[in-house]
């Protein structure tokens, strides 16, 4: 995905765009549900399309309230920045095993991780980056997880 913005947005239409990236990628992870065959690969895009959605209602939420009350950033964690080629185009088929599914996961977070540091970054000292470094950050954690599990599963030492 690449959704980018040359500009900083007010808080509704900065809301708006990440609402908006939000629901492509879970219907990304949706269609993907939909079409994969294999269960441990249906599962893995079941939790992934679910944290999408979490993050969409957060969203949602700062949207309704005008803010992102209460939350505060804990800063990033350091990912392994895994440069997995699942699928051409960011697209699985039907065929895809637990490798791909989470490989197709990595992918979609990282786009997610990219468009949310881009906006920081075109926000910085505005109201909206606040809201911006927050689910970068937090996107650290969940991009950790999925490469944690994909280290510990598929790639092999030595």
């Amino acid at each position: 995905m690449d959704y980018q913005a040359s500009a900083c947005f007010t808080f509704d239409a900065a809301c708006d765009a990440a609402i908006e990236l939000e629901a492509r990628i879970y219907h990304s992870f949706l269609n993907a549900i939909r079409i994969v065959k294999d269960h441990a690969a249906h599962e893995i895009l079941m939790d992934a399309a679910m944290v999408r959605l979490e993050i969409k209602n957060q969203l949602e939420l700062a949207a309704l309230k005008g803010g992102f009350e209460g939350e505060t950033s804990h800063g990033p964690v350091p990912t392994m920045n895994l440069n997995i080629r699942c699928c051409d185009s960011h697209r699985i088929t039907a065929d895809a095993d637990n490798r791909k599914a989470l490989a197709y996961a990595i992918a979609l977070s990282k786009d997610a991780l990219q468009f949310y540091r881009n906006m920081a970054e075109q926000c910085s000292g505005a109201p909206m980056a606040k809201l911006f470094t927050i689910l970068g950050d937090s996107q650290t954690r969940h991009l950790q997880s999925l490469e944690d599990a994909y280290e510990e599963h598929f790639l092999t030492e030595g």
